[in-house]
């Protein structure tokens, strides 16, 4: 069951006035929301339109800095919500949205705009003073009526001002037009309130002085990401929801598509589970499968741990397993910290060797791509390495099988999840399927186009690359060297933002060295040694947290993860460091698989061949074109872990200078998205790890007799 492209527009366009100037400057504002226009609504945007934002929010931009006012921020073609309502005619999309902060009371200060670039007007009905007549057009409705709704779905109990204290009005711009060549739109008569303001080219000065009275001057911070986070743009941190809510229940916002995903599982599995209250004479025979697939961000992990929260809150049996260390790291030592049940209940796909004598009722496998064709481990015995497909294996182990998974997110050469093969299994067991694809991301800051671009990029998309448009909800620079992006990503994370380096396989892996377990400085690029997050199962030398929740742990800081140990997990910002497993030459990527050598003197291994030292990918008999897709996919998802911003450095020249043509000059004012730009408001701190409780029955136990209902 496939959802296409939202046809409804969340914003095109996110820049202060001064840097949507520079944009235009550059004569790449235009393409850039000409593209986004298309992406959403599924249609070329016309010459009109193009031609509206080339002169109106120009026009716009420029007396918004001669007001001073420059650092205010517009959101171009905005609606309410990402929400895409039922009905077409409630969507409510406004040309631009002010935001800032207001000189007197101190709050948020936001204003409506319309922009028009008629030049006279003729008449306005008399009869209910909305229909206004523009020769050349058909009879428009008076733009005080668009602004009207647009500030009641803004404002209203569902929009997303409501609950903050706010400043807000609106108004309208026909900088072509003079007060007489439009007066039937301000004449006695014509509709009022604080969205009917009406300013034209000789009104300039009202404009800038009213645009004074709104907003502060030179406000550095970005007050526009508090509207954008009640929009439900920017996601609450998968890890900082789970650890708020504590398994009992979710405070993720699921959004349509997904919500919708939730509902269809939890009807169908009245259809296939017994009443978990009452022992059944004749268990039901009924099995169900459900894929759901969707690309980096889109909400896979969200729906899994919002069914999990529901399923257990009605006594079902259900685990969720994940072929990821990492993931399950997270989830085990850091949110479930003090909670052995919370912790119990997450899993491996490998854990399922010997099926279950009672099945249980719910297993949700997450990350699914990363299935293996057995579940074999080195350090089992033969007897207890799995005989059948490990595919085989999940879904005899339960009644209802959830499986999450992104094909373009495979990076072993032994990765196998597909929806063919799920679905192949489970009809060979005579199981009712279903398939869901999720086709809008939350990840990246809401940014599709970010996501887009990075698919160009590394050519997974097919599409032709083209270069970075910054677009106000996703940032991303190139670093001259790896100490910049060091500093860099350092420099946030002591600021509060949440920020971690990763880098591609093309360093030998050194395990923990002597009884004080050293980390060996691997990752070295001339004078700049770092060392892989910790190949341990405890803590290390300095504080250096084990692999498993070096994503999460604060010692974590100063080691390079890989994709193995960031895949499923997100932070603010991500430094990505690409090897020479990847390098730019003649107009094209070439892959290389490297070698190491054995340096007696230091007893470590080095670099002896520059390319791709991960053991499971260099392999001979992996093809050249297997071996490409795989670097493809890591990088892929190495470049999709930051919501804010992401930093890029080569250790190749030639690529590196590919890479600044591709970003393009991103020295402008305001753009990099640092945690001191944020308004206080939306400095939410990371959730740290939780302290030692009891476990959640017992909490439930002990709340049902107080009478009292779990809300996190």
């Amino acid at each position: 069951m496939p959802w296409g492209n939202h046809l409804v527009s969340m914003l095109l366009l996110k820049l202060s006035a001064n840097d949507l100037l520079t944009l235009n400057t550059r004569r790449r504002m235009v393409p850039h929301l000409a593209a986004r226009w298309q992406h959403f609504r599924g249609s070329e945007a016309s010459v009109t339109e193009r031609l509206a934002w080339a002169e109106s929010l120009v026009a716009l931009a420029e007396d918004m800095v001669a007001a001073g006012r420059g650092n205010v921020e517009m959101i171009v073609e905005c609606s309410a919500t990402v929400e895409e309502p039922d009905d077409p005619e409630d969507r409510h999309i406004i040309d631009v949205v002010l935001v800032g902060r207001h000189p007197e009371s101190g709050h948020l200060s936001v204003q409506l705009v319309e922009l028009k670039r008629w030049s006279t007007v003729t008449r306005v009905e008399a009869a209910a003073s909305d229909m206004i007549h523009v020769p050349g057009m058909e009879p428009k409705k008076h733009p005080a009526l668009q602004l009207a709704a647009s500030f009641a779905a803004f404002g209203g109990e569902e929009g997303p001002l409501h609950g903050l204290p706010f400043e807000c009005g609106g108004f309208t711009y026909l900088h072509n037009a003079t007060e007489s060549t439009v007066w039937p739109l301000i004449a006695p008569g014509a509709p009022t309130g604080a969205y009917s303001r009406i300013y034209t080219r000789d009104r300039r000065d009202r404009l800038m002085q009213d645009l004074r009275r709104h907003f502060v001057h030179d406000e550095g911070q970005s007050h526009a990401e508090i509207l954008l986070a009640r929009m439900n743009l920017r996601n609450t941190p998968l890890l900082d929801a789970v650890i708020k809510s504590r398994g009992e229940d979710t405070v993720f916002a699921l959004r349509k598509q997904q919500r919708e995903v939730a509902d269809h599982v939890i009807e169908a599995s009245t259809m296939v589970l017994d009443g978990p209250d009452q022992e059944a004479l004749v268990p039901n025979p009924r099995r169900a499968v459900f894929v759901i697939t969707g690309g980096a961000g889109t909400g896979k992990s969200a729906i899994g741990l919002h069914l999990k929260a529901q399923f257990e809150a009605e006594g079902r049996s259900v685990k969720y397993a994940s072929g990821s260390r990492a993931f399950n790291g997270a989830m085990q030592d850091h949110v479930g910290y003090g909670d052995r049940e919370f912790k119990e209940s997450f899993t491996y796909f490998s854990s399922f060797v010997t099926t279950p004598d009672e099945p249980l009722d719910v297993l949700i496998c997450d990350e699914a791509h990363r299935l293996r064709e057995r579940s074999t481990n080195r350090r089992w015995p033969a007897e207890k390495q799995g005989k059948r497909p490990q595919v085989e294996e999940l879904l005899d182990a339960s009644r209802l099988s959830l499986f999450f998974l992104d094909e373009g997110q495979s990076v072993r050469p032994n990765d196998v999840g597909t929806v063919a093969l799920i679905k192949d299994a489970a009809r060979r067991r005579g199981a009712d399927f279903a398939h869901y694809d999720l086709r809008r991301q939350y990840r990246c800051g809401g940014s599709e186009a970010y996501v887009r671009w990075v698919q160009d990029l590394l050519g997974i998309s097919g599409r032709e690359p083209g270069q970075w448009v910054p677009d106000g909800l996703m940032h991303i620079e190139v670093a001259d060297t790896p100490e910049e992006l060091e500093r860099i990503i350092v420099q946030e994370a002591r600021a509060g933002a949440s920020a971690r380096m990763v880098a591609g396989f093309c360093w030998p892996w050194t395990k923990p060295r002597g009884k004080e377990k050293r980390l060996e400085a691997d990752v070295r690029i001339g004078d700049w040694h770092r060392p892989w997050n910790a190949d341990s199962e405890s803590f290390c030398e300095n504080g250096a947290p084990p692999s498993r929740i070096w994503s999460v742990h604060e010692g974590g800081l100063g080691q390079i993860g890989c994709v193995y140990t960031a895949q499923g997990l997100e932070w603010d910002w991500c430094g990505v460091i690409m090897g020479d497993d990847m390098v730019r030459r003649d107009g094209r990527w070439v892959f290389r698989r490297g070698k190491q050598r054995r340096d007696k003197e230091a007893g470590v291994n080095r670099v002896a061949v520059p390319g791709s030292l991960d053991p499971e990918v260099r392999k001979k008999n992996l093809d050249d074109e297997d071996f490409a897709r795989c670097v493809r996919h890591a990088y892929n998802v190495l470049l999709t872990r930051a919501s804010r911003a992401t930093v890029l450095y080569s250790t190749d020249a030639e690529t590196r200078e590919y890479l600044e043509c591709m970003v393009g000059d991103v020295q402008i004012h305001g753009l990099r998205p640092t945690w001191d730009s944020l308004p206080p408001e939306a400095r939410v701190p990371h959730q740290g790890r939780p302290g030692r409780g009891r476990g959640r029955r017992a909490r439930r136990r002990s709340q049902a007799k107080k009478g009292q209902q779990t809300l996190f």
